[in-house]
């Protein structure tokens, strides 16, 4: 009896590339990631390729060839529409120590005329508190296509898409956590993927050292981003503290340093009430780390835009005082 051994899943070689021991494995170059995220994408690999492929990158942490091929290969298979769009606003992280601002602050500058697009996973982490959960209270738009998604932008400024509405794949991967025990990298592409080709990405990246990996993908696409170690893991600039923005432009590196805005860090609050981020809105409630929160954020989008920061403060100030048509 001949015994011929079965032939080598075409996927095997990605897995071996990052998991051939110490010595062996070595990180993707950038056309091997495009080959690679494109046949997950497409659905050419097993379950058990699936989740050996995400913790072993998760183990070795992505490169940013890596990111970059993999985003070029999801932006291929999108088929998105032409959609303008100012700022592509990532929001995946959830907030557990302070009150998701940003949004707030994404409000604002969408009244004052600033095109957004916001995009996000579901609730997956118990005791965060998801963007996805404020959409109605704050009414931000939940659109669940790209039609709705210009709709939204040409009526209000602003749209909010879930990633399994354009890329269910990644979805999936993304819900594999409480499967596999782990985040899978995954959670940071989502955030370089800038899907409508928005003038400005802004990312953020709570592991250190993980923003200039970030930056330097976005350097590679030839993409305008800024990314920081937002607050929570969202894009907000904690006031409390120094912000790093790890920034490119026309394929240069523009990196800045922002001062603390406060001179002493303010008291985490003992509970996340959306209705005091709505009574905020509405100037029916005050709280000094949310307006500077507030401010802060909207001057880092601006700033993204192109106004320098001192302006982009004094601008930001203008927006947010003029957010209510009353105003």
């Amino acid at each position: 009896m001949n015994l011929v051994a079965p032939p080598e899943h075409p996927f095997a070689q990605f897995v071996r590339i990052l998991g051939k021991g110490k010595r062996g494995a070595r990180n993707m170059t950038r056309d091997e990631a495009r080959e690679a995220m494109g046949m997950l994408l497409d659905g050419k690999v097993e379950d058990t390729q699936l989740g050996a492929f995400l913790m072993l990158l998760r183990h070795k942490e992505e490169s940013a060839e890596e990111l970059a091929g993999f985003t070029e290969a999801i932006r291929a298979r999108l088929n998105a529409p032409r959609i303008a769009v100012d700022i592509d606003w990532p929001t995946y992280a959830g907030k557990k120590r302070h009150l998701p601002w940003f949004l707030l602050a994404i409000k604002a500058l969408s009244a004052s005329g600033v095109r957004i697009l916001i995009h996000g996973g579901d609730a997956h982490t118990a005791g965060r508190l998801y963007s996805e959960q404020l959409l109605q209270t704050l009414e931000i738009p939940l659109c669940a296509n790209w039609r709705e998604v210009g709709e939204a932008l040409d009526r209000h400024n602003l749209a909010f898409t879930s990633l399994g509405a354009w890329a269910p794949r990644l979805q999936r991967m993304i819900d594999l956590r409480n499967t596999l025990g782990l985040r899978s990298p995954i959670h940071s592409l989502a955030r370089i993927l800038n899907p409508l080709g928005a003038r400005v990405g802004l990312q953020s990246i709570f592991h250190p050292g993980y923003q200039a990996v970030h930056r330097e993908a976005s350097r590679l696409l030839g993409d305008h981003a800024i990314v920081i170690k937002g607050e929570g893991g969202e894009i907000e600039v904690n006031p409390d503290g120094i912000c790093q923005l790890f920034g490119t432009q026309h394929g240069e590196i523009r990196d800045e340093e922002w001062p603390a805005l406060s001179a002493q860090r303010h008291v985490k609050p003992e509970g996340l009430d959306p209705q005091h981020l709505l009574a905020f809105w509405r100037g029916e409630e005050h709280d000094s780390y949310g307006e500077l929160a507030v401010l802060s954020t909207m001057a880092l989008a601006l700033h993204g835009l192109g106004q320098e920061r001192e302006a982009a403060f004094a601008e930001a100030r203008k927006r947010w005082d003029a957010r209510h048509p009353s105003s």
